[in-house]
């Protein structure tokens, strides 16, 4: 490979593929005074052009495979998202001694473990800052500038569609199908924003940065998750009443041999920095041995951010090059063979305090029986808030926070409670994390 001019092919030119393109076209001449070296997107494929990018001086291919078997790439960028392709395209890639950049989280979730094992025996570098929170360095922030410190845990806001969702629900007690509606609008979820709402693309995400922080392989089916599609206008207001807020939350932390890994919607203290995260950006706090807590913030996607975090690892690549030293730091911190195996904790096994809404009739005895079917399965109140009834109407609405619980005791409970006469419906329920 040649030390004086990198040679980068970009396959994709969907948002981020045209935001590649246009920071070649805007600051090709500081990139190169970084990288010490001369980088050329010399290749590009993709089905369509894209007019949001000027892509007149460049080669073009309509096959993305020709920019992989192209002898003078140095560095592929795959940008053309999904897994099955993507994962054949960066295998492809790989297999000829080419440095690989991508920003698909569910690539590296679901195949990394394979593509990193990949790249070990061709020598090569797979590098993916993109695929988690956008244009903030979470990935190289886990991976070398932490490297000195035992990560305790993290907890990221790390999927901006719903946290956009709840912040205007919180700020405005609008309904979770109307700010739906209006995301789709605004190009903050796709037509199809099933992986948005139910925790899907945040589970993903979590894989990357759990296997990260604990030096442990990629684990796509590791996390319990939850969408926020649940979450309701009144559960947003009593949260606020009690002093907390509520975001979508990926939550990762060592327990000795095992690893809690979850995502949900999440009760949190309305002061820390996190829960005051709100609209499209993302947000990963960080609890380390050395540094105690770093909290990073930024913008968790579209088309410049999420291509900023593409180019600071073709940078990387490049100035590896011009120096001879490639591979770079392993993908995960650690040589695929030095990967701690780890055990997940089950479900019913992790503790937190929980946030419990029920609507009751409005007589006497109600409280004590619910406080004696939660104190059966030794669950204590910490906080309560009741809301008596409008005039004409029976029941009333409750409102209990809880001490720490395991997910096995809380079910227990609350089936009992929701047989009770006096209480209408099912109970629902949150989670609630001080940190």
């Amino acid at each position: 490979m040649s030390q004086q001019t990198v040679h980068v092919g970009l396959c994709g030119l969907g948002t981020v593929g045209s935001g590649v393109v246009n920071l070649f076209n805007r600051n090709a001449g500081v990139i190169n005074a970084r990288c010490g070296t001369r980088l050329e997107l010399s290749h590009i494929g993709a089905r369509r052009d894209n007019p949001h990018c000027d892509t007149g001086s460049y080669a073009i291919s309509r096959d993305i495979f020709a920019v992989a078997n192209d002898p003078n790439i140095d560095v592929v960028i795959e940008l053309i998202g999904g897994t099955d392709t993507a994962k054949t395209l960066v295998e492809t890639a790989l297999s000829q001694g080419k440095h690989v950049v991508t920003a698909n989280k569910a690539l590296i979730a679901a195949c990394g473990n394979e593509l990193i094992a990949l790249a070990e025996q061709k020598g090569c570098s797979l590098q993916f800052e993109a695929a988690v929170a956008g244009g903030i360095p979470v990935i190289k922030t886990l991976r070398e500038a932490l490297a000195g410190n035992q990560i305790e845990g993290l907890a990221g806001i790390i999927n901006g569609t719903g946290n956009f969702i709840l912040t205007e629900m919180a700020s405005a007690g609008r309904a979770f199908d109307d700010v739906l509606a209006e995301a789709q609008a605004l190009g903050y979820a796709e037509a199809d924003p099933t992986f948005d709402i139910d925790g899907t693309d945040a589970a993903h995400k979590l894989v990357i940065l759990a296997a990260l922080a604990f030096g442990m392989p990629l684990q796509l089916d590791a996390p319990f998750t939850e969408g926020i599609n649940r979450v309701a206008p009144e559960d947003l207001k009593f949260a606020e009443e009690l002093g907390y807020r509520i975001k979508h939350l990926g939550i990762a932390r060592r327990q000795g041999e095992r690893v809690d890994m979850r995502v949900h919607p999440t009760l949190i203290p309305a002061d820390k920095q996190i829960a005051n995260v709100n609209g499209v950006l993302n947000s990963v706090m960080i609890s380390a041995d050395a540094v105690g807590e770093l909290v990073l913030v930024g913008p968790g996607a579209g088309a410049l951010p999420t291509a900023s975090a593409v180019m600071g690892d073709v940078t990387d690549i490049a100035r590896a090059l011009a120096a001879g030293h490639i591979p770079l730091a392993p993908p995960l911190g650690v040589p695929q063979a030095e990967l701690a195996q780890l055990d997940i904790v089950p479900r019913g096994e992790v503790e937190t305090s929980w946030y419990l809404r029920l609507t009751v009739e409005d007589k006497p005895g109600v409280m004590a029986d619910i406080t004696r079917l939660l104190g059966a399965e030794d669950i204590s109140i910490e906080s309560l808030l009741q809301r008596s009834p409008q005039t004409g109407v029976s029941v009333a609405r409750v409102v209990i926070i809880t001490d720490q619980a395991s997910a096995e005791r809380l079910e227990r409970a609350l089936t009992a409670i929701e047989c009770l006469d006096s209480v209408q419906g099912s109970v629902a329920k949150l989670r609630v994390e001080e940190f």
